[in-house]
C-alpha cells in the first residue's frame, strides 16, 4: 500500500509526505512513482498515528462484561470508524465466575481479530475501595488475592495487560509485586488511601492512574492522597476528556504539572457511545444517559462516558489550545509507552506497525488502516 500526498506526522512535525506500507509495516517515507500497489490518495489530509484507548467498557450498543465474540468483532469494528487502532477492553467488577468467563472469550477473539485490535484486558477490580467504588457494585469489591489473579490470566490465555487496584485493599503490595513480575501494568484507582500508601505501591511498581481525579479521595494541602502521589510522581495519569468528569482548566492544570508526555487521554466509554440518550447497560448496573451524561439509575454517580476518540482528540486540542502534534501524543504514543509497546506502535516510523488514521482537515475521520489493512474507509471510494 501506498499513502501519498499526506501531511503526515513524523518525528512531532506534520510534513507532506508518502509512506510506504509492506507486510502490516511502514517501510519508507520517500516512495515516489506509481507501483503495483493500493494507493490512498491523502491530499490535505492528516495522516497520523491510530488511536489507542486503553480504558473503554464498550459502544455502539455493546458493553465489554456483557458482549459475546461477535460483538466483540462488532465493537472493534465501531472503534475503528472513529480512529481507534488498538484498545483495552475494560470490564467493570463483576462476580469471579464471570470475569473468569469474560476474559476467556476477549482471550479467544485476540486469536482472531478484524476491525481495531484489542492489544489485551484492563481489569478495573474486584480489588478496589468500598468508599471511592464510584459505579462498581459494592458488593462484587473483595480483598485482593494473587490466586484470583492467577486465575483471570489462565482463563484469558495470559492477556491480562493492565489492573486497577485500590493501594488500600487489603493484601494489595502483594498483587502489585506478582503482576509487575508478569509484566502487568498495575494502575491505582477508585482509592482512598494516603499519599503514603500511594507513594508505597508506586514504589513497588504501580505506574498509572485511573481516570485521575474521578473515583479518588480529592486533593488536601494536608492530606495529598492519591492525587498527590499522582501528580508528584512518574506515573502516567489518565484523563478523561469528555469535559464532564474534568473541567478543561483541570486537563490543562494535568498537563502543565505532570508534563504532556504523562497524560494519556481516555474514553471511559459505555456500551451508549454512539447512540441517542436512553438506559443502557454497565456490567451488572442500569445506567441512564441524558444530554450525553451516563450515571447510575440507582444513586448519583457517573457511570463512564459517551466519548468516543475522534472526539477526545477535538476536545483535547479545544481545551489545551495546543496544536495536533503536541494532543495526539496524549492518545497514541503515551498510552503505546505505558503499556511498553512503543516499539511497534504509538508513531509513525520505519519498521513500526502501519497503524494508521487518516482524517480531514475537520478531524473527522476518512480512513483507520491496522497493520496495514483497511479497515474503515468513509472516503467514498
Amino acid at each position: 500500500m501506498i499513502i501519498k500526498n499526506g501531511n503526515v506526522l513524523v518525528k512531532g512535525k506534520i510534513i507532506t509526505k508518502n509512506i510506504f506500507i509492506k507486510d502490516g509495516k511502514i517501510k519508507d517515507f520517500n516512495v515516489e512513482g506509481v507501483h503495483d500497489n493500493q494507493i490512498i490518495d491523502a491530499e490535505e489530509m492528516y495522516v497520523l498515528p491510530g488511536f489507542i484507548d486503553v480504558h473503554t467498557h464498550g459502544g455502539n450498543g455493546i458493553d465489554t462484561n456483557l458482549a459475546d465474540e461477535k460483538e466483540l468483532k462488532e465493537l472493534s469494528g465501531f472503534f475503528a470508524s472513529k480512529g481507534v487502532t488498538g484498545y483495552l477492553p475494560t470490564l467493570l467488577t463483576d462476580t469471579h465466575e464471570k470475569t473468569c468467563e469474560v476474559v476467556e472469550i476477549i482471550g479467544n477473539v485476540m486469536e482472531e481479530q478484524s476491525g481495531s485490535k484489542i492489544l489485551g484486558i484492563h481489569l478495573e477490580g474486584p480489588f478496589l475501595s468500598h468508599e471511592f467504588k464510584g459505579a462498581m457494585p459494592d458488593d462484587l469489591i473483595v480483598d485482593s488475592s494473587i490466586e484470583k489473579f492467577m486465575e483471570y490470566e489462565k482463563k484469558s490465555n495470559d492477556n491480562i495487560k493492565t489492573i486497577t487496584v485500590a493501594a488500600e485493599n487489603p493484601g494489595v503490595l502483594g498483587l502489585i509485586r506478582y503482576a509487575v513480575s508478569k509484566e502487568v501494568v498495575v494502575s491505582l484507582g477508585h482509592t482512598g488511601a494516603t499519599y503514603e500508601d500511594c507513594m508505597m505501591c508506586i514504589e513497588e511498581g504501580a505506574n498509572r492512574i485511573t481516570h485521575t481525579f474521578n473515583g479518588m479521595r480529592q486533593l488536601h494541602q494536608h492530606y495529598p492522597s492519591i492525587l498527590g502521589a499522582s501528580l508528584e510522581s512518574d506515573a502516567y495519569c489518565e484523563a478523561i476528556v469528555d469535559g464532564l468528569h474534568l473541567h478543561p482548566a483541570i486537563v490543562r492544570l494535568m498537563i502543565k504539572t505532570k508534563g504532556i508526555d504523562k497524560v494519556i487521554g481516555i474514553t471511559d466509554s459505555v456500551m451508549a457511545a454512539g447512540l441517542p440518550d436512553g438506559k443502557y447497560k454497565l456490567g451488572v448496573n442500569d445506567i441512564i444517559v441524558v444530554d450525553g451524561d451516563a450515571r447510575l439509575v440507582h444513586g448519583d454517580s457517573r457511570a463512564g462516558s459517551t466519548l468516543t476518540m475522534n472526539k477526545a482528540l477535538k476536545n483535547l486540542m479545544e481545551f489545551t489550545r495546543l496544536p495536533i502534534e503536541e494532543c495526539i501524543k496524549m492518545i497514541t504514543i503515551n498510552p503505546a509507552k505505558m503499556l511498553n509497546i512503543d516499539n511497534d506502535k504509538g508513531s509513525l516510523d520505519i519498521d513500526k506497525d502501519a497503524d494508521i488514521v487518516i482524517m480531514d482537515k475537520n478531524y473527522d475521520v476518512i480512513y483507520t488502516i491496522v497493520e496495514g489493512r483497511v479497515v474503515y474507509n468513509n472516503s467514498g471510494k
